[in-house]
């Protein structure tokens, strides 16, 4: 994809893919959010890329595994959470009067797509990643609700749910990546509205090519400026057996911990 194709259509297509592009992911994550000082003004608070004064939030370790699995360590290998109810029977969704679980996952349905193989429009399908916390790292795993499922029937100011301007192609911790700045419109609704992707005001908002994972978010502008989260990607499909979601190991042994071995007399 040359640079002339880096164009705000091209990010919200890259930002409606990502249910196509993987289906296990081992990442680190980390936010932060601005902290409030007395008598200090915004600007002063904010001054710098990243903001002169916030509050950070520890370093998690987290594995996703689609549909719906998740694990999550802190840096020191604690386990924070886990989706121990992976394997338990969904019978009683189906007699629920809801339609919903009898779609399919993205993965078995067919969007449409652009030249480059980008998601044009989002089919309807069981959308959602397991989500942690404020759910930032689930809004960031399928960041399409800065672009919606689907373009806007006509193409007018504000007509999108955020504007998009200054796309460029970055590295970020040496994967590649589109950056752009994206400033939210009326209609613009979070998967979780306590943990936006995008701020009041400008984001700073980077989308990994390969995954397109929202890897990176940070507010430009007011009292939230320097909020945010960056992820780094550590693997991409690798295989994860279900004993790394469950709560207590069917018969596999944890080998990062060390095994002691009682010798006799």
């Amino acid at each position: 994809m040359s640079a002339s194709q880096f164009s705000a259509d091209t990010f919200r297509h890259l930002c409606r893919s990502s249910p196509w592009r993987w289906q296990s992911v081992r990442f680190e994550l980390h936010s932060s959010l601005p902290t409030k000082l007395d008598g200090e003004p915004a600007a002063t608070r904010a001054s710098g890329p990243g903001g002169a004064h916030r509050a950070s939030n520890p370093t998690l370790t987290c594995w996703v595994r689609r549909p719906g699995a998740l694990r999550v360590e802190t840096a020191t290998g604690k386990l924070l959470a886990s989706t121990t109810k992976i394997n338990q029977s969904k019978d009683s969704l189906f007699i629920s009067g809801n339609r919903s679980p009898w779609l399919l996952p993205p993965s078995l349905v067919n969007p449409v797509k652009d030249a480059a193989g980008l998601v044009i429009r989002r089919p309807e399908a069981h959308y959602g990643e397991p989500a942690y916390g404020s759910g930032r790292s689930a809004a960031a795993l399928d960041p399409a609700e800065v672009a919606g499922d689907h373009p806007v029937p006509l193409e007018k100011p504000f007509a999108n749910v955020a504007e998009i301007s200054e796309v460029r192609e970055v590295e970020h911790q040496g994967r590649a990546a589109l950056e752009a700045i994206v400033s939210p419109n009326s209609s613009y609704r979070p998967l979780f509205p306590d943990a936006p992707l995008l701020f009041p005001g400008r984001t700073l908002l980077r989308i990994d090519l390969d995954t397109a994972i929202a890897v990176m978010s940070r507010s430009l502008d007011g009292s939230t400026a320097g909020a945010g989260h960056s992820i780094m990607i550590l693997g991409v499909d690798e295989y994860m057996l279900n004993d790394l979601f469950e709560d207590v190991s069917m018969g596999l042994t944890d080998v990062r911990a060390h095994i002691p071995w009682k010798l006799g007399a």
